[in-house]
Parts: C-alpha cells; sequence; structure tokens
C-alpha cells in the first residue's frame, strides 16, 4: 500500500525470515560464523540460541543461502516428533530410499541413514542436519540425535548437527541426563536484542534493502523505535510497518517519534505516552492521590464526633456515582486459542480447508497431503509471509503456537491492510495482524489444483504439455497474443515470459517455473469454481463458474 509512496521496491518490514534482510551487526556475524564453521568443519554441536524475535529463523535462511555446493543440509524445522519420525524426517531431506519395510522400524532407518553418510562422504561431501525450535525436543529424540553422532569413520564424524532454539533450549540441555550430548556442544552462540544503535543501523539497512534511497525515519523516530521495541527484531519490523502504514495515510514522507509512538500503541493495544511524559503522569498521579485522601479526610473526619445514629444518617447522603458499563470487547487471539482447543487441531483444520475445496478429509493413518493427490489437489507447505498468501489468493492453515507452546492450527479465510480473519472450527476469528505475528512464524499449508498431477519443475530446455500449458497460461496472464510457434518447448522466449511474471510478482527471478511460480500463476488467473482468500477491505469478489481460466 504504502510501497510506491516512499520509492521503495517491495515491503522492508515484512516478518518473513528472507536473508537479503539480514543485518549483519556484530552478534548476527558472529552467529552466521559459527554456523558456517558447523558446515565447513567436522566435529561436536554447533548450539545457536536466542529469545523469540531475534532473528534465528532469518540467520538460518542467510546460512542456507551461503552454505557451500559440498554440503548436503537436512532442516528440521518441526522437531516435535518421536525418535523413529525424527530419523525417518532426516532420510527424506537427505534423499534416503525408504522401503515400506524399514518405516517406523528405527534400527533400518539408521543403517539406510548410516550408508547414505558414507556415500556422502565417498564423495567429498558434508553431510549437516540444521534442527530449529530445537528446545521443542524431547529428551528421547535429543538421546537419538546424540547416537547419531556416533556414525563415523576413523578419522570423521559423517553428520554435523546444528541446534538452534530459544534459551528454554540451553536449561534443556544442563539437565543431568542428557550431560553426555551437552558435553560434545563445541560452539555456543545466543543473540541478544539489538543495541539502540544497531535498532537504528538494523532499520536503515531494511530500507535500502527495499529500495529507499533517503532517510525515511528520523533520528528522533529511531529511538523511540527501540524504545518500544526493545531491540527485538521482529517486534521492529511490526512497529515501523504500522509507523510507515500511518505515515502513508497522513500524506507524509517522514516518520517522526510521534508516528512511531502511535504504531506501537497499535501493535500493544494500549495507549502508550512520551518517554518525557511519563515521569509527570506520575507525579499527577500522586498529586491527585494526595488531593483524593484530603478530600475524603475533610468530608468524613468531622463525623467521628457525631452519635453513632447520626453518622449513619450523615453517610446515607453521601450518593455514590453510577457505574460505567463499557462493552464487552471482543476476545484476543490467545483467548480464542483457549478457548476451544479441539477447534484448532490439525485434523480440525484440515477438515476445514478441504471443504472450501468441496473435497473430503478424513482423520486417520493417512496423512492429509495423501488425501489430497487422490482428489487431484495439490498440497504445498510453505514458509512463508501473509503478503505472499495474499498474493496466492487462497485460504492456508496457519501453524500457530499458543502462549502454552503448544501447536495450534487455524484457516487463514480473509486479509485485510490491519486484520485477518481465522476460521477456527465452527467461528470466524477477526484479529490484528500485529497480534497474529506473535503467533505464527510463516509455517503453513495451502491447497489449490493444478492443471495435473504430480506437479513438477518446469525450466529451460524441457518439452511437452506441461510446457504448453504453461506459456498459454502466462500469455494469458500478461495478455499477450497467442504464440503457437514453439508452444511445446521451454525455449528462451517462455523463460523470458516466466522472468517477467515473476519480477512482476516479486518472486526470485531464475526463469524457471517451479511449484510456487505455478501456484501464483493459477491464483492470478482464478480458475472457476476455486476458493479464494476473502479481502477484508474491500467486498468479497466471487468468481463465477464458467468465468474464463
Amino acid at each position: 500500500m504504502y510501497i510506491a509512496s516512499f520509492g521503495l521496491a517491495e515491503k522492508p518490514f515484512a516478518i518473513t525470515p528472507d536473508p537479503r534482510y539480514l543485518y549483519l551487526g556484530r552478534q548476527h556475524a558472529d552467529a552466521l560464523a559459527h554456523l558456517v564453521y558447523g558446515i565447513n568443519d567436522a566435529g561436536g554441536f554447533i548450539q545457536l540460541t536466542g529469545e523469540v524475535g531475534t532473528g534465528k529463523t532469518t540467520t538460518i535462511r542467510s546460512l542456507l543461502a551461503r552454505s557451500p555446493n559440498n554440503a548436503d543440509i537436512a532442516l528440521i524445522i518441526n522437531p516435535r516428533l518421536s525418535p523413529v519420525e525424527f530419523v525417518q524426517a532426516i532420510c527424506e531431506e537427505l534423499g534416503v530410499e525408504v522401503p515400506p519395510a524399514a518405516v517406523g522400524n528405527i534400527k533400518m532407518l539408521v543403517d539406510l541413514l548410516n550408508r547414505k553418510l558414507l556415500r556422502i562422504h565417498a564423495e567429498g561431501r558434508r553431510a549437516v542436519l540444521i534442527v530449529d525450535e530445537a528446545q521443542n525436543l524431547t529428551a528421547e529424540v535429543l538421546e537419538q540425535v546424540r547416537l547419531l553422532t556416533n556414525l563415523e569413520t576413523d578419522s570423521q564424524k559423517l553428520l554435523q548437527i546444528i541446534l538452534i532454539g530459544q534459551p528454554e533450549l540451553r536449561e534443556l540441555l544442563n539437565r543431568n541426563d542428557l550431560r553426555q550430548l551437552a558435553q560434545r556442544v563445541t560452539a555456543r552462540c545466543h543473540l541478544q536484542p539489538l543495541a539502540r544503535e544497531d535498532t537504528a543501523a538494523y532499520v536503515r539497512h531494511r530500507l535500502r534493502v527495499a529500495g529507499a534511497t533517503s532517510d525515511i525515519f528520523t533520528p528522533a523516530a529511531l529511538r523511540e523505535v527501540h524504545r518500544r521495541s526493545r531491540g527485538v527484531p521482529r517486534v521492529i519490523n511490526v512497529i515501523c510497518d504500522r509507523a510507515l502504514l500511518g505515515a502513508y495515510t497522513e500524506d507524509r514522507h517522514e516518520v517522526d517519534a510521534a508516528l512511531v509512538r502511535r504504531a506501537a500503541s497499535e501493535v500493544y493495544g494500549r495507549e502508550l505516552v512520551p518517554a518525557w511524559l511519563a515521569p509527570l503522569a506520575l507525579a499527577g498521579a500522586l498529586l491527585l492521590l494526595l488531593a483524593v485522601s484530603a478530600g475524603l479526610a475533610w468530608r468524613y473526619l468531622p463525623l467521628r464526633g457525631l452519635p453513632f445514629l447520626q453518622r449513619h444518617e450523615v453517610a446515607r447522603t453521601v450518593v455514590a456515582p453510577p457505574p460505567v458499563v463499557r462493552p464487552k470487547p471482543p476476545p484476543t487471539l490467545a483467548q480464542a486459542l483457549a478457548a476451544d482447543a479441539g477447534a484448532t487441531t490439525a485434523d480440525a483444520a484440515f477438515a476445514a480447508l478441504f471443504t472450501l475445496w468441496n473435497a473430503t478429509y478424513t482423520p486417520g493413518p493417512t496423512d492429509p497431503c495423501t488425501q489430497a493427490v487422490a482428489q487431484k489437489l495439490n498440497c504445498v507447505t510453505l514458509h512463508s509471509s501473509l503478503a505472499q498468501l495474499r498474493d496466492l489468493k487462497r485460504p492456508a492453515i496457519l501453524m500457530l503456537v499458543d502462549d502454552g507452546g503448544a501447536p495450534r492450527q487455524a484457516v487463514l479465510a480473509g486479509i485485510g491492510a490491519d486484520a485477518a480473519a481465522l476460521r477456527m472450527g465452527a467461528r470466524t476469528v477477526r484479529v490484528p495482524i500485529a497480534e497474529l505475528s506473535r503467533y505464527w512464524y510463516g509455517d503453513c499449508v495451502v491447497l489449490w489444483r493444478p492443471p495435473s498431477l504430480p506437479v513438477s519443475e518446469l525450466r529451460h530446455g524441457m518439452h511437452g504439455p506441461a510446457v504448453h500449458a504453461l506459456r498459454k497460461q502466462l500469455l494469458q496472464a500478461s495478455s499477450a497474443p497467442p504464440d503457437e510457434g514453439h508452444g511445446f518447448s521451454f525455449d528462451d522466449t517462455l523463460t523470458q515470459l516466466v522472468e517477467d511474471f515473476q519480477r512482476a510478482h516479486h518472486l526470485t527471478v531464475d526463469g524457471v517455473a517451479g511449484i510456487e511460480t505455478q501456484m501464483l500463476l493459477d491464483a492470478v488467473l482464478a480458475a472457476p469454481g476455486t476458493p479464494m482468500l476473502q479481502s477484508l477491505d474491500n467486498p468479497p469478489v466471487t468468481v463465477a463458474a464458467g468465468a474464463a481460466s
């Protein structure tokens, strides 16, 4: 909304962990150096911890973008698994073929993994396991992680392990029953909130990456950002994004401290006063308290000399003001998550999402994505942002984490500039985006109906009907005339069409039509009969059956 007003190419303060936006201050540079060391050198465990929102996941994404070509990396982002599920997930990440007989058999899985690691070692490559949100690992899984470090040759460990998590990870590894694992941690790094100078540099860095050519936040505004965010990068992003939106709505091209304070008030849901006014407000409150006390003393102390009945009659003449009746505020997201745990289970969320697609979901041993494919739907797990989901225009299951650390799922049914609509069982809850960002870290599941299954990546030099369909869709999306010359060949012309589409929709411009590019293309063309993400800023738009696809 405000991008063009400030001369930006994209939103600078999205909470998606984009490695381009990683601000390499001293501590983040140290953390990245520890992780790069973990990939390039054999050893024990590498441990990276930090409070929520301090940039751990962004650091991981930057590491993956910089990882050497000779490293095979297994990334586990949801470690709430049993030991056998955990080992099987590693096998899947490293491309190990798991026969049906090995599923659920941890000894066979470890043997398969060991053979794969030996092949990787023989090829002169490194195998690295990165576990995000590692504070959620159970003691049983951590013991299995320790046992995996016993996979080795005579001179080298076959698997380097990097554990990344919140401060609770340090407490977990300090347990007496996990001391053998803690003794194998060879490097530790902890991310703290940013100092005031680093906060200002962080904001300027993100603005420059997004295309800013001048300072948009005044020095006083940057000091206010640090004061209100306490240096936590994720909170900085939310406050700055709200401040830019506020400046845009007032047709201002500079953000001052008052705008930042107003944005922080919206984020925290309470009125914030300027820093210089806080001592005055406290002094005023004390004076008011003294004045009230003096008034009450003047009113009631003379009554002490009267007989009891007279005091009682005088006291009855003091009429209390009528109580103020305030409307009941809408429930917060935390209250909505706590109200009905059964409405935010994975089964409930998938049942709701399948219903939107006129599909049937059956809880049981068959996983949801397998059920989706059987009904000609493609199930895609993404690490995304609300801006990207708005572009996809499709309802999505958001993987939430409640205040107790328990996983919850809700269907994103609508989105606006300031709020999102979440379906939880039979009800829909409207929540501020700033509040949603505290419970959602980017993981989601989206369904879509591709022209054919399975969906494969399309690139230069390929031929066939899928390429022909891609060309037809891109030409339709760009309102270009049909090109029947080389319709079945992925040539230079089609590569240019893909790159133009990716550039126009803020995707990675590589000329390769991957899953995300094909999904977004399908969303732009708005095939008839498919569910759409409702816009909370405009009246709902219905795609009529029979419309052009």
